[in-house]
Parts: structure tokens; C-alpha cells; sequence
């Protein structure tokens, strides 16, 4: 049983630091270059994104914080990580109810645009960036402090 919940608690870890990683990438890197290259190439590029994201590999790191994340809890109840366990997982679903209630639907919003013409470009990403980034950054800063709080968990009970 041992082993079993200490590979619980490394799949939790991973899955919740790759994807908080990629939240906050998109948050400094990829929504930052996708509006320097202007509105018809970040249009185009985000409707791609969209498109590539949706694989097995992200389905199951994405979904995997929350599941390897409620077993940990199961399994970690009779020890003092069981509360560590409970704030970090209450995080990172804050941020797939973000993902899946706001950005989700402005996404989907975006690939419904279809072929966007160069003059429509500009008001479509200004449609969609502005609300998309604002919650991108709430969900970032949940899964990043979900995972900041699993890692001090697994500092301050196993030191």
C-alpha cells in the first residue's frame, strides 16, 4: 500500500506542476507572442492551439491533478498531508471550473469564427483575448498555488 499511495502522490505532483507549467506559459509566453504577431496570425494560431491541445497526453495530465489529487486525499486520510492534500486539490479545481466554464466556451466562441478576413481579425481577438487572458491568469495563479501548496505539504509532513 506504501508504494501504491507514494506513486499517487508523484503522479498528483506531476500532473499538477505540467499543468499549472502550461498555464502560467500561456499566461508569459504564448498569449504575450500571440498578440505581438497581430490579430490575423493570433487568430489563426489560437484556433490551431485549440484544435492541438485536445489530445490523450493533456487529457491526462489536465485531468490527472484532480483525479490522482482525490485518491491522494482518500489515501492519505489518517495523515496530517490529508489537509495539504485538500487545499491543493480545492485549488486546482478552481482552476479546470475556470478552464471549463469561461475559457473553454471562449475558445470554442473563437474556432466558431472560422476563417476570419484581415479586416475582422482585430475586432474577433479583441473579443476574445482580453476576457480570455484575465481568466487565464486566475486559473494559472489557482494551479499554480495548488501545486506550491502540495510541495509544501510533502515538505512540511514528510521533513
Amino acid at each position: 500500500m506504501s508504494q501504491l499511495r507514494d506513486g499517487i502522490l508523484v503522479l498528483t505532483v506531476t500532473a499538477m506542476g505540467c499543468s499549472a507549467g502550461l498555464l502560467a506559459a500561456f499566461a508569459y509566453a504564448v498569449m504575450p507572442g500571440l498578440n505581438r504577431a497581430g490579430a490575423q496570425v493570433a487568430v489563426v494560431a489560437m484556433q490551431r492551439i485549440n484544435v492541438a491541445i485536445l489530445n490523450p497526453v493533456f487529457g491526462v495530465i489536465f485531468f490527472g491533478g484532480l483525479v490522482f489529487g482525490a485518491l491522494g486525499i482518500a489515501m492519505w486520510w489518517q495523515d496530517a498531508l490529508r489537509w495539504w492534500l485538500i487545499v491543493a486539490v480545492g485549488l486546482y479545481l478552481v482552476a479546470l471550473l475556470i478552464t471549463m466554464g469561461i475559457n473553454v466556451p471562449l475558445n470554442d466562441r473563437l474556432d466558431s469564427a472560422g476563417a476570419v478576413h484581415v479586416t475582422d481579425a482585430p475586432t474577433v481577438w479583441a473579443e476574445f483575448v482580453r476576457p480570455w487572458v484575465r481568466w487565464n491568469i486566475i486559473r494559472a495563479l489557482a494551479a499554480v498555488g495548488g501545486f506550491a501548496v502540495l510541495v509544501a505539504g510533502l515538505v512540511q509532513t514528510r521533513a
